[in-house]
């Protein structure tokens, strides 16, 4: 693998929290994509005693160049895993939940009544709770689209992912970005506060960059998240350029002036870090409370 710098070196995991956090998991048979995509972020988020769950199985039907999530034909949907995610997160102590999945082309809605229903089963078990989905595409279908708003979470996220030149490189047809984007546009249009992230380091340059926030801004996203694209393995995407930190403050501020609202940017950003934080700052901002 390529030397990488050290302020993207990952923390080894490990201490009470985080195995008390891995034991409810595993107990529930549940996946996460901290695991299953080796976010750099676990040692730190579960060890803060967080997690994003990732439903629908482990097995995703799309091979993106960037991504660790195991590729072939998934499994049968788990019609108890909605309520097993529920009670996991209900025991963790969560006042703010994020649940993600891997795509599921086989399905004929994608996946969003199995998201629904996730979404209604920790509503019931935790009233109280924010949360936060970050979802595929649903195929780009309007009737898909559509499921989510029968009981809305608090955020829908959806990444772009990278700028629209590099779909074809990450192994995405170049059409899924305007289809990523109407995604987007669908849901704020529905004033559903939205979110997007953006990876950099596979090629991209600054001008691809400004082009992509004009165009998540004109699509309604209120909340972006910037990592470091880091190479999860061999059979990955090699990394084109590490950015400093100061560049990645640098890509804040300029995304702030754009006009999102909150923003989290940085070597190890990923979509759901500090997420409850973002969302609250949004909130905010936007005259309203958590």
């Amino acid at each position: 693998m390529e030397r990488v710098p050290p302020w993207v070196r990952r923390k080894l995991p490990g201490g009470e929290t985080y195995f008390r956090i891995r034991k409810i998991l595993r107990k529930r048979g549940l996946h996460t994509v901290c695991e299953e995509a080796r976010c750099p972020n676990i040692s730190t988020c579960w060890g803060g005693g967080t997690a994003t769950f990732m439903i629908m199985g482990d097995i995703c039907t799309r091979r993106c160049g960037f991504c660790a999530v195991n590729h072939g034909k998934p499994a049968p949907l788990d019609p108890e895993e909605p309520r097993k995610v529920a009670e996991a997160a209900r025991e963790m102590g969560l006042s703010y939940v994020v649940v993600t999945s891997v795509t599921r082309d086989d399905l004929p809605d994608g996946g969003a009544h199995h998201f629904l229903k996730t979404v209604e089963e920790i509503k019931k078990l935790l009233p109280r709770a924010g949360v936060e989905v970050l979802i595929p595409d649903f195929q780009g279908r309007e009737d898909n689209l559509k499921v989510l708003l029968e009981n809305p979470p608090s955020v829908i996220n959806h990444n772009i992912e990278v700028p629209r030149k590099l779909y074809t490189k990450i192994g995405r047809p170049k059409n899924f970005y305007g289809r990523s984007l109407r995604v987007l546009e669908f849901y704020a249009g529905k004033g559903m506060l939205t979110k997007s992230g953006l990876m950099v380091g596979l090629g991209e340059e600054k001008e691809d960059i400004e082009t992509t926030l004009k165009d998540l801004i004109n699509a309604g996203v209120k909340i972006l998240t910037v990592g470091q694209y880091l190479r999860p393995g061999f059979e990955n995407l090699p990394v084109e350029r590490y950015y400093y930190p100061q560049e990645f403050q640098e890509l804040k501020d300029l995304a702030r002036r754009m006009g999102f609202l909150a923003v989290e940017a940085g070597p190890l950003v990923r979509s759901s870090y500090k997420a409850e934080d973002l969302y609250s700052e949004a909130l905010n901002l936007l005259g309203h409370s958590l």
